[in-house]
């Protein structure tokens, strides 16, 4: 997750990334069909590790979290959410067992899907067997990443639950549809921005950029910063604020996004698009009714490539996504332009699913 303990003074070790070699999993996922068998086993293993958490008391849940206190209503909304996006996973990831029956099973609802997640194991002769332990070991720790900022909130906010149903966090887009994005930027000139953006033109994808004001303002103002329009060129750019920090907790946090949206406007009107991505995800819960003001969206992630954590290498935050791609089937990607993660992982990723029949939402239909 991303979101800064230091910050607001919470003293809580920092958890475990998950992360996986996906070179454990045994075949190449080149098809729809077998986008879908990687979908189903990602599945099941997730909610395996879901419905054994549901098992722990409070005290046994707070031990595991390394966490004093935790909020269990919280959590609780968050299980239910996961499984809700779960099944519905699954029951899309199942429509192809007629081609391929690897990880099928008689699953017509969320309570069978339950229920068969309970006793899930991957046999020891299975064609699979050489995944199992590895993508159990990633749904334990990513689990973990959930749970832990759901048992923040909302003292602490994060993607990880919406205050309302106006946030967006990528579930309702359609099925195998991900939207690509991108935090903190923009870099200098000549910078990684640069390199990510017209990499994306050459191709013909869009993406989001999630820009902050002050670095948006330094790159204006210096020698060829008239370049802006050209740099975003037939790509999106939301508002982050002023600053990278948190949105929560600031003073002026108001009009950190007021004069963002109003730089980024007047110098890209054609680019711009009316979405503030809060830095960690941290936005204050009575903050709606601003935003509707404001004609903004808070635009939320739930697919994050940890890319700027420095714990990651570019290859294990590039599997990472891909691994949650399978288990969500749907979603908002975020990397980072500032960081030089994002140039090796996001074209691994394009070519890991040229054939896997996802497809990337056009920025400009993400309003």
């Amino acid at each position: 997750m991303a979101f800064a303990l230091a910050s607001l003074g919470a003293l809580a070790a920092p958890q475990p990334v998950a992360v996986i070699d996906r070179t454990t999993w045994p075949e190449k996922i080149d098809s729809p069909v077998a986008f879908d068998v990687a979908s189903r086993a990602e599945v099941l293993s997730f909610a395996h590790a879901l419905s054994a958490s549901e098992g722990l008391s409070e005290a046994q849940l707070a031990e595991r979290l390394d966490l004093r206190n935790i909020n269990m209503a919280a959590i609780n909304d968050l299980r239910g959410q996961l499984w809700a996006r779960l099944w519905k996973s699954f029951d899309q990831a199942q429509q192809s067992c007629e081609q391929d029956a690897s990880f099928c099973f008689a699953i017509d609802s969320q309570a069978d899907l339950q229920q068969q997640a309970a006793g899930y194991q991957v046999d020891k002769d299975s064609f699979y067997i050489g995944w199992a332990p590895a993508g159990m070991a990633f749904d334990e720790a990513y689990l973990n990443e959930l749970l832990h900022a759901a048992a923040l909130f909302p003292q602490i906010s994060s993607e990880v639950l919406r205050f309302t149903e106006a946030e967006r966090n990528g579930d309702e887009l359609n099925d195998r549809v991900f939207l690509l994005t991108f935090d903190g930027g923009p870099t200098p000139t000549q910078g990684r921005t640069d390199w990510l953006t017209d990499y994306l033109r050459r191709q013909k994808m869009s993406a989001t950029f999630f820009v902050l004001g002050s670095s948006f303002a330094n790159r204006r103002d210096k020698p060829g910063g008239d370049d802006l329009p050209a740099l975003y060129q037939d790509q999106c750019v939301g508002v982050q604020g002023w600053e990278y920090r948190s949105h929560s907790q600031w003073r002026d946090w108001q009009d950190s996004i007021r004069r963002s949206v109003s730089l980024v406007q007047g110098e890209l009107p054609d680019d711009y698009v009316p979405l503030f991505r809060p830095p960690y995800g941290q936005r204050r819960s009575d903050a709606q009714a601003f935003f509707s003001a404001q004609n903004l969206q808070v635009a939320l992630w739930d697919i994050d490539s940890q890319d700027a954590t420095g714990r990651l290498t570019a290859e294990q935050s590039a599997q990472r996504v891909l691994t949650l791609m399978l288990l969500w089937r749907r979603g908002v990607v975020v990397f980072h332009d500032t960081q030089d993660k994002a140039q090796t992982a996001v074209p691994w990723l394009l070519t890991q699913t040229a054939q896997s029949g996802i497809g990337w939402q056009p920025c400009r239909q993400f309003q």
